[in-house]
């Protein structure tokens, strides 16, 4: 009989082993938010002070729109993953050179790796829309990088592909309908099969921003916006029956519906792009930071909801948020320069409520919500909403009264605002409580002005220590997106690892 000591030891060693692979598994399959980071920013951070930044805000998935050297060096020795990209101008010629793709791989990728996670190649940005000339030469591109990093036996850790237009995919909605442009089939055919064949992602860059301001009066912008609705308004596909409470989930599973078209049902999709502008100039009227701070909120918390789609609620898409900076020097429109979740400063543009996601850039304990009044609402019916909150509704009206801190303005949208909300707030926030026959809307931006403070401010002056004590304590001690397991299960192990087991305990 072995020594009991020992064969405990290895017990504890074999048990610790299985059950930590099983989280390191999870966690490296678990779906993540990243940040696409642009660099037309008239007083950039340098690179050593930009990966503090992102530490600072626990960031862990980046991805850049070049290979910037300084950058990925800097990145060294930190747990931040990121895809380095091929720009459009160098297409043609690593596409017609072998030597010239594996030159590019050593110099920006084996010159790095492992020591900075380089987890994806993006092999040019939208070419099939962009750059339709360079379209005949992607693929050889994107092959004769793969090549040089099977030479290099990275191609395991390393994946290429090429990031997409939404526009690539043609009537999206119903998504069970959606096929691609039929006259990229010779080009984007033998792309996904080569993304079948290496189990690489199909990149795509999906924003309900467009779909919204494209189809206004089709699209509501609450489901653009991930905001909370109510049966009746989800969007519903008539030949498949599934529900859609939002956009995204749509654009996603018009992808996966397009791909089937073509006999492809094996790769998943990758949103390589996703968000919404905080400013505009007059033809964007939705272009605001109330917007923005709502869409990227619900976003991040969407995906890490884990849900999926209705297709596929097995498998929630990662998604890398445009843009980490408003990038200052784009021309117009206004929105151009306004995507950034900060200034070049490193200040925020606004402050993302996304508690209950960990530490993800660390700047909110609330997830605060407010009813207010939507914008372009004719006072008659404005009047008629607010004569049933104060009524009916039973809302506390009595800030709103001649003398009181609420009183002034003294229009009916003002204190219409004020009495949603008091209702909206004492209905618990619930779904469905916050629409007033289509007259309102949900915000996570505070309305209150100096001495009127609003029923939602007040709960939250009541709550905050409680709040902030429950976004600590869910705070794992790796913190970064992308490995927060926010509702943790048992790792997986496999039947061999228990027979193994059973065997070490007879022994013993």
């Amino acid at each position: 009989m072995a020594d009991f000591n020992s064969l405990f030891y290895l017990f504890l060693l074999f048990s610790f082993s299985i059950f930590t692979s099983g989280s390191e598994a999870e966690a490296k399959d678990a779906p993540y938010v990243g940040i696409n980071i642009g660099t037309d920013v008239s007083k950039l951070l340098s690179p050593e002070e930009l990966i503090t930044f992102l530490q600072s805000q626990k960031i862990s998935h980046i991805r850049l729109y070049d290979s910037n050297a300084d950058i990925l060096k800097a990145l060294s020795h930190t747990k931040i993953r990121v895809i380095i990209s091929v720009p459009n101008n160098q297409l043609i010629a690593i596409g017609s050179s072998n030597t010239t793709a594996a030159t590019w791989i050593q110099r920006n990728v084996v010159a790095f790796y492992p020591q900075t996670l380089i987890t994806s190649i993006s092999v040019g940005d939208e070419v099939f829309t962009t750059n339709p000339s360079s379209a005949p030469i992607l693929l050889p591109a994107i092959e004769s990088l793969y090549n040089s990093l099977v030479a290099s036996n990275l191609h395991n850790d390393i994946k290429v592909s090429t990031p997409h237009a939404a526009s690539i995919i043609l009537d999206t909605f119903p998504p069970s309908q959606a096929f691609f442009n039929q006259t990229l089939t010779p080009f984007l055919l033998p792309l996904l099969q080569f993304l079948s064949r290496t189990k690489a992602p199909l990149m795509m860059n999906f924003y309900p921003y467009y779909v919204f301001m494209q189809n206004k009066g089709v699209v509501p912008l609450d489901n653009s916006l991930f905001r909370p609705l109510t049966p009746s308004k989800e969007m519903v596909d008539p030949n498949t029956l599934l529900h859609y409470s939002n956009v995204l989930d749509a654009m996603i599973d018009a992808a996966y519906f397009s791909m089937k078209n073509l006999n492809v049902s094996d790769v998943v999709v990758l949103v390589t792009e996703s968000g919404w502008p905080s400013n505009g100039d007059s033809k964007e009227p939705y272009a605001t930071i109330d917007n923005a701070d709502t869409y990227n909120s619900n976003l991040i918390k969407h995906v890490f909801d884990r849900s999926g789609t209705p297709l596929h609620p097995e498998l929630t898409s990662s998604v890398y948020i445009y843009e980490l900076f408003n990038e200052d020097l784009r021309e117009n429109p206004v929105s151009e320069a306004n995507w950034g979740l900060f200034y070049g400063n490193s200040t925020p543009v606004y402050l993302l409520h996304v508690s209950g996601t960990g530490t993800f850039l660390g700047n909110d304990t609330t997830n605060q919500t407010y009813c207010v009044v939507m914008d372009d609402v004719d006072s008659k019916t404005l009047q008629a909403a607010l004569d049933w909150a104060c009524g009916p509704g039973r809302a506390n009206c009595s800030e709103i009264q001649p003398g009181e801190n609420c009183y002034q303005p003294n229009d009916v949208k003002h204190h219409a605002s004020y009495a949603f909300d008091s209702y909206y707030q004492k209905q618990d926030r619930a779904s469905g409580s916050c629409d007033f026959k289509g007259v309102a809307m949900i915000t996570t931006t505070d309305p209150s002005q100096g001495s009127c403070i609003f029923p939602g401010s007040k709960m939250l002056g009541t709550n905050k220590t409680s709040a902030v004590g429950t976004a600590t304590n869910t705070t794992t001690a790796s913190g970064g997106v992308g490995h927060l397991l926010r509702r943790r299960r048992t790792p997986t192990v496999q039947w061999y690892d228990l027979v193994m087991l059973l065997v070490l305990l007879a022994w013993i």
